[in-house]
């Protein structure tokens, strides 16, 4: 089991290092897992297929002290085996961006070469440093990662490590035998160091499925029972004698004792081209070969006559490599087919992978013949072997927040198809299609422009003449499970928050991505008035209420960066217009959190125009945005608010739209009207409403619509429909929405306020409070008098407000536990007149505290400064200040350095800064506030480790070490700025000097909790 509950697979998913604290309130989960259960493999959930032969081994070695002779050998060893830290810094191919230990172990001393997995190395950017025994440490390099088997090799310089000798493990493939004893030296289960002991029981496996992420294949495994586990990747199988004879690779994750290991024949191939400056040349012919037995391949057509020619021989032979898959448009396709028995090669008789990578891999660009045994015909072919590598990508193009490279050979080979196409590594951004689905897209055209390879793709961006920021475009796109459908879809092109388009080439040399611009955006063209018309409710009782489906218009939310705690990159919802002249239009806080964002208003399902945010209610769910009407040429009708509070047991009309966006309409009740108690997310606060009073309907339809309005018969408007965002739910780890209506009075001022172009500076309390009863008040000293005044000034409820929670940071003149009685002489016995308090600095309260009734001053403050507008990106981490649901939710601010959210394959994931930490210093300096934080961290040079100390959520303190990485993660700021076009201003540190912002960000790689990955809405 991993961190946080779920199933972990045995590779890449170590357990948490002892410096990552655990999720604030997260209480840990047990599992067990049978045989199919699910595993998670690269953060995807797949189930785990049993091999029929897996069972077919050896019993574990005893559990007894090793003897002399090998505990001499282990000694050895472990000077060689090193613990790899590493993060995959952004999605590519078939591996996501991850942070996660593994283990390597020193092939060429002189040198600095380790051999470790593949899935480690990984496909695309890499990003790591290993520890040796004595616990030196030295950074590490991708110098080769194999295009098919599960190996790699990692470069270090030698001459940092100091204080040991550094020695090399032998590769020695030929002596690994069935029924040898063997150990496992690394890494295993997090741990820095572990051995585990085994028995080899089979050496003609087929490498195991891993589901849809990467997976070896053409190659025989072996097999054999030694239970390692997470973190053991990459770890050296040594024999008695202390040679390398196999690669650790994998195993079972199902509690079955075993492992399978990848043969070093290939990997020693591979590094004695290295060594000696060569390529490693790799041949393929696109067709994927699986070993099977006898008895299957003679039931596939497999002579008499030739199975004694292979049985003698291969006297010790088994089996023999029969076609699984063979990819279109390959050099075998049209030739081999599925099920064809490989008899010969060049003349040659062949049963093992290893000598058709040798005859394929020396004959690249040149012809083998190849003799197939088919349903009892012997059948010969001659086939071009092409590059592995030229189908192996080694370079993405970021362009308006998402990724794209060519299909790779992994990813055509797992679904049969031809390698062909632009792969959306990073589905974000302008290309997050809304289909439930983050992966495995293709792109088939944009803009109506075929667009076969990456090559065309850039061509096909750059020539686009409308490609300018926020221009609309149609892409279609498949997906690789379901590439019968063809998708379309119009995407708003972002080129402001990302704003160039740029290419990453992988250079093996360096073991780091160069990054190239590829063009400058064009500026975004000017709007024109559109022409629409509204649907029609015909078929509805009331005309008038009918007729409010004019008011209203579709509103897409955009985030560039994940603030305050909100976990959607996208939202999408429904606005009312309250003023069409000036095109003012509210909406749910659950739809526009903040206005660090992108708003696009679509009127009448036709005409698309661009929204700002005016004004954000701190605590009533609402915000008003705004477009220019002048773009629109539409009947759009203000709606018609009611300045009467709508009563409980009122007869309404419900009016909203539902999850397909559709409009739904029904008579219905008012059945309640109570103070609103939206549960606090207790993984990462975000934004709630408090100290309002929500409206519930007799209808069904209420809970299937975020939008909409309770409306009269004559048209007016009595109470908005919103979507409240709530907790994230414990079983599901779904957030929770609730659905509840908000009476119109209550925005009238507001509106009559920016109507008359003034933003509302409200000021507010800093409490939380609930109602509480007649019977509850009188024991807490509430004197009969006020009560029976409660009972004459409001009939229908009886009912005062106590202090729940006082937010920290300000002033706390009230306490909890507080009754409040009055408040500028007005008794306060609803929602709504609490309200006295957004127009006044100070309060004149009488409260009941501790039985005591008493009279206070009560400072309010403003609320203007609740709202983020200022971000810092720093390795990876999104840092502000605590926002409004933080300082709700806590009781003390460690500091104003507040970590909201986290890039995946970050240092701030790998050195486990979490989301709802405070950082409080860096390198022993205190950074009270976000000045002083960018101050230090702009000292500390790249690739170089710094001490930060934080603070949980919980006030627990911790100190870490981090290492900068600039490249792939360099330091950010947003700052609100009215002067700029989109209202931010954006600067990237070089250096530490401030630069012209151009590096990519999206928050869909941006988890806002524990691990949480982003939902599709």
């Amino acid at each position: 089991m991993d961190r946080n509950g779920e199933p972990r697979n045995k590779r890449k998913h170590p357990p948490a290092p002892a410096h990552d604290r655990p999720a604030k309130q997260l209480k840990p989960e047990t599992s067990s897992m049978t045989e199919g259960d699910e595993i998670l493999q690269n953060g995807i959930m797949y189930a785990m297929e049993a091999d029929a032969d897996d069972n077919r081994m050896l019993p574990p070695a005893a559990a007894t002290a090793d003897s002399a002779e090998w505990q001499a050998t282990i000694e050895k060893v472990v000077r060689n085996v090193v613990s790899i830290h590493f993060c995959q810094t952004c999605s590519f191919d078939t591996d996501p961006a991850i942070s996660s230990e593994a283990t390597g172990f020193v092939v060429d001393a002189e040198r600095g070469y380790i051999l470790t997995n593949r899935h480690v190395v990984g496909a695309g950017p890499f990003w790591g440093y290993c520890i040796f025994d004595n616990h030196e440490e030295c950074d590490v390099y991708p110098v080769y990662r194999d295009p098919v088997h599960d190996f790699g090799i990692l470069r270090f310089d030698p001459k940092v490590i100091k204080y040991m000798p550094v020695a090399a493990l032998e590769l020695r493939p030929d002596l690994a035998r069935v029924g040898a004893e063997i150990r496992v030296v690394g890494n295993d289960a997090g741990e820095k160091l572990s051995i585990l002991s085994g028995v080899i029981s089979r050496l003609d496996r087929n490498a195991p499925e891993y589901g849809e992420g990467y997976s070896d294949f053409n190659t025989n495994y072996i097999q054999a029972a030694a239970a390692a586990s997470g973190g053991s990747s990459g770890s050296p199988v040594v024999n008695l004698d202390g040679f390398a004879v196999a690669l650790q690779a994998g195993g079972r994750a199902d509690g079955a004792a075993t492992d399978y290991f990848l043969p070093l024949n290939r990997p020693l191939r591979a590094l004695e081209c290295i060594r000696k400056r060569e390529p490693v040349t790799r041949g393929t012919i696109q067709c994927q070969w699986l070993i099977k037995p006898f008895d299957e391949c003679r039931r596939l057509g497999l002579t008499p006559e030739s199975e004694a020619a292979v049985r003698k021989g291969f006297p010790t032979e088994t089996g023999m490599l029969v076609a699984e898959i063979v990819l279109p448009r390959g050099p075998a396709h049209t030739m081999i087919e599925e099920g064809d028995v490989l008899f010969k090669v060049n003349g040659e008789l062949l049963t093992q992978f290893v000598r058709l990578d040798e005859i394929l891999d020396s004959s690249v660009g040149e012809t083998v013949k190849l003799v197939v045994q088919r349903g009892g015909e012997d059948l010969e072919f001659e086939l071009n072997v092409g590059d592995l590598h030229a189908i192996t990508p080694d370079r993405f193009v970021t362009v308006a927040g998402g990724s794209f490279h060519d299909l790779s050979y992994q990813q055509a080979r797992l679904y049969a198809i031809a390698v062909k196409g632009v792969f959306v590594c990073e589905a974000a951004g302008s290309f997050r299609f809304e289909q439930n689905t983050e992966s495995g897209w293709i792109v088939d055209a944009i803009d109506q422009k075929k667009t076969p390879d990456l090559n065309t793709f850039i061509e096909v961006m750059k020539g686009i003449p409308d490609w300018a920021d926020r221009a609309r475009v149609v892409v279609t796109y498949k997906h690789l499970r379901d590439l019968h459908t063809l998708n379309t879809s119009i995407i708003n092109v972002d080129r402001h928050w990302t704003s160039k388009m740029r290419i990453a080439i992988r250079s093996d040399d360096t073991g780091i991505w160069d990054f190239t611009d590829l063009g400058d955006p064009l500026p975004a063209a000017g709007p024109v008035p559109r022409k629409a018309n509204f649907i029609r409710l015909d078929s509805v009782r009331y005309p008038a209420a009918a007729d409010v489906v004019r008011s209203f218009v579709r509103i897409s939310c955009s985030m560039p960066v994940k603030l305050d705690g909100f976990p959607r990159a996208r939202k999408t919802g429904f606005g009312l217009v309250v003023d069409a002249g000036k095109g003012l239009v509210v909406v749910s806080r659950a739809i526009v959190p903040y206005d660090l964002c992108d708003i696009s208003i679509t009127v009448a399902d036709s005409i698309i125009v661009d929204g700002k945010v005016l004004f954000m209610h701190p605590v009533q769910n609402y915000a008003i945005v705004q477009y220019d009407p002048s773009l629109v040429e539409a009947p759009v009708q203000s709606a018609k608010l009611s300045k009467e509070t709508i009563k409980q047991g009122a007869s309404t009309i419900f009016l909203g739209f539902n999850q397909n966006l559709r409009v739904v309409v029904a008579k219905t009740t008012v059945t309640d009207i109570t103070a609103v108690a939206i549960p606090a997310n207790g993984q990462a606060p975000r934004y709630r409403a408090i100290n309002v009073d929500a409206i519930t309907v007799d209808t069904g339809l209420s809970g299937q619509c975020g939008s909409g309005v309770l409306v009269g018969e004559d048209g007016t408007v009595q109470a908005l429909w919103l979507s409240y965002l709530g907790e994230r739910s414990a079983a599901t780890n779904k957030d929770i929405e609730y659905h509840l209506g908000l009476a119109t009075p209550t925005l009238l001022p507001i509106i009559e306020q920016i109507q008359n172009g003034i933003v509302p500076n409200l000021r507010m309390m800093n409490v939380e409070t609930n109602t509480v009863q007649m019977s509850q008040v009188r024991i807490m000293g509430v004197s009969d008098n006020w009560i029976r005044m409660v009972e004459e000034d409001n009939p229908e409820r009886h009912q005062l407000f106590m202090v729940r929670k006082v937010e920290c940071g300000h002033g706390q003149a009230l306490s909890e536990g507080d009754v409040i009685l009055t408040l500028n002489g007005k008794l306060i016995t609803r929602v709504e007149d609490l309200d006295v308090m957004y127009n006044h600095e100070v309060l004149d309260a009488v409260i009941v505290r501790n039985c005591k009734e008493m009279h206070i001053k009560v400072p309010t403050v403003r609320t203007d400064d609740l709202e983020t507008d200022r971000a810092v990106i720093f390795c990876g981490a999104i840092l502000h200040r605590p926002h409004h649901a933080v300082r709700q939710q806590i009781s003390t601010l460690p500091s104003e350095v507040y970590v909201s959210a986290r890039t995946r394959g970050s240092p701030s994931y790998a050195y486990g800064l979490a989301p709802t930490n405070f950082v409080t210093a860096i390198n022993g300096v205190k950074t009270t506030d976000l000045a002083s934080f960018v101050k230090e961290v702009n000292k500390i040079p790249d690739n170089t480790y710094f001490r930060i100390k934080s603070v949980t959520f919980d006030n627990v303190p911790w100190m870490a070490t981090m290492k900068k990485n600039e490249h792939y993660f360099p330091t950010m700021e947003f700052i609100k700025d009215p002067k700029e076009a989109c209202g931010w201003k954006r600067v990237t540190y070089e250096n530490g000097s401030p630069q012209k912002g151009v590096s990519s960000l999206t928050a869909e790689t941006m988890d806002e909790g524990m691990g949480h990955e982003e939902e599709v809405e």
